[in-house]
């Protein structure tokens, strides 16, 4: 794979060498010169996907910026954005909007199912658009190296949308982690609670007709025809098929495994094994499931095994034991840094900062108003056992743990992180992700988690999808994009498109 115009290494290191102008940071001629734009020179955004997180991410993008366009394949969903926009044009097809607007759009927005990332995002690339995808950023790993190849070619400014990598606890973690507080770390273990999509089909669910506001054809893209169900793919049921979607792994583990990539300088695994599950299907994710991911060496940091236990639940096997800590609290509160002097995130987190759900609450609320819930609840935690949203080091010298998207960070045992001293501070601090990503689109500094970052991340986290789907130990070859030994899981590394969206560089 081509290397990004700004390197890993640019991120973590490279804007803390960055001269300040003679004039100083305070003058617009002093920002021009640094390649910025100031706040009046407003992007045109552009938003495909217009419901639910799409519009999450429209609005976040609308604080600062003009909206000009407006695109969803369901006018239902999309309706209380539509109306917020007037004004803005309103389209089903992003390629209709792409040609007939594109001469008013700079940056796009993406937050449509996981299937239809990769091209739409390619699309807006070619025409010379930003845009902000919402992760995983994409359901295979031909499709991760892809957009960070178009990345590249294209010149363009990226953002997945983890927001995690922007917080103030991610970064403190890292620094933590490579101060030695807990020596060298060769196991890792990441949880996620079960998600409220389908899981377990032993078949797919009966045809219905197609509601009216929803142009089934366009949401389909380029996947495969099939009878359109109600409750199981559109509006939100989609991410439990693997022909959609990616499961928890890719709706809560790519951000509970965001500190994990940061912190250990991840880049691509030897290996990736389905060490168990229950309730195995070839059409959508299984109930639970532990997935082992083997790393080499990378520098001084030792090889590491990070261990993914899918929708784990107190009493599970799934669920991680942490040794030596039967009567703590595994993870730490969310924006828990305040009590060592700390900010508790960046002004996008502290908007609304993340809240651990109760387990037992109803979760009727999940996917919006009428969306029908799958799954299980559920457990509370208890005392010494992973369950839920976060991560757990483990260190030849000790532990740290890390919640939901990385907003809070501790080590274990408590009575230890009681008495540590935090480190300084090494990295830069994030505005917010939204705003990260408009400061880079506006000339300034490479987005932290821009697709140079964000695609080698995805594109080994999606080798979990293909174990889901293979059993047995599968070899990796990064270099060449394919498993050394299964004919079978090389199938999956790049989607199947119907006629007519294939992706080409």
């Amino acid at each position: 794979m081509a290397l990004p115009t700004v390197s890993r290494r640019y991120f973590f290191f490279g804007a803390m060498a960055a001269p300040v102008p003679l004039a100083g940071y305070g003058s617009v001629a002093s920002l021009r010169a640094l390649g910025y734009k100031p706040y009046y020179d407003k992007l045109n955004v552009a938003a495909v996907g217009c419901g639910a997180r799409g519009a999450a991410i429209l609005n976040e993008a609308a604080r600062t910026e003009n909206i000009t366009a407006l695109c969803d394949v369901d006018e239902a969903r999309a309706a209380e954005s539509f109306q917020r926009f007037a004004k803005a044009p309103k389209f089903k097809d992003f390629r209709v909007m792409l040609e007939k607007e594109g001469k008013n759009i700079d940056a796009v927005t993406v937050g449509i199912p996981d299937h239809m990332h990769a091209t739409v995002a390619l699309a807006c690339m070619q025409m010379g658009k930003h845009v902000y995808v919402e992760k995983p950023l994409t359901r295979t790993p031909w499709e991760a190296r892809l957009l960070a190849d178009a990345a590249v070619k294209y010149k363009v400014a990226t953002q997945m949308g983890n927001q995690g990598y922007s917080h103030e606890s991610i970064r403190v973690a890292s620094e933590m982690l490579w101060s030695g507080a807990i020596g060298d770390v060769k196991e890792v273990h990441v949880s996620s609670s079960p998600g409220t999509h389908p899981t377990a089909m032993q078949q797919l669910p009966d045809e219905s007709s197609v509601p009216k506001n929803l142009d089934w054809d366009l949401w389909l893209g380029g996947a495969s025809m099939r009878a359109y169900a109600p409750d199981h793919y559109a509006p939100y049921n989609w991410r439990g098929y693997f022909d959609f979607g990616t499961g928890q792994l890719g709706n809560w583990g790519i951000h509970s495994m965001g500190p994990v990539n940061m912190a250990l300088q991840l880049e691509a695994p030897v290996s990736v094994e389905l060490i168990r599950q229950e309730g195995a299907s070839k059409y959508t994710f299984p109930s639970r499931a532990v997935i082992r991911f083997d790393f080499p060496a990378r520098g001084a940091m030792p090889p590491v095994s990070v261990y993914w236990h899918d929708s784990a639940r107190v009493g599970d096997a799934e669920a991680y034991k942490v040794p030596g800590m039967e009567n703590e609290n595994i993870l730490p509160p969310s924006d828990n840094l305040t009590s060592k002097g700390r900010p508790m995130g960046s002004s996008e987190e502290r908007r609304g900062p993340a809240r651990r759900r109760d387990p037992n609450a109803p979760r009727q609320g999940a996917g919006g108003p009428g969306v029908k819930v799958f799954g299980e609840p559920g457990s509370p935690s208890a005392p010494g056992v992973l369950t839920s949203n976060g991560a757990v080091f483990v260190g030849s010298k000790g532990m740290m743990a890390t919640v939901s998207r990385g907003e809070g960070v501790h080590l274990l045992p408590e009575a230890r992180w009681r008495e540590y001293k935090l480190p300084p501070q090494l990295l830069t601090r994030s505005p917010g992700h939204m705003m990260d990503w408009i400061r880079y689109a506006k000339g300034g500094e490479a987005s932290c988690s821009h697709f140079g970052i964000a695609g080698p991340y995805v594109e080994w986290m999606m080798l979990g999808v293909i174990a889901f789907r293979v059993p047995g130990k599968l070899n990796w070859d990064s270099k060449n994009l394919r498993f050394t030994n299964s004919v079978e899981a090389n199938k999956y590394v790049k989607p199947v498109f119907r006629k007519g969206w294939e992706l080409k560089l």
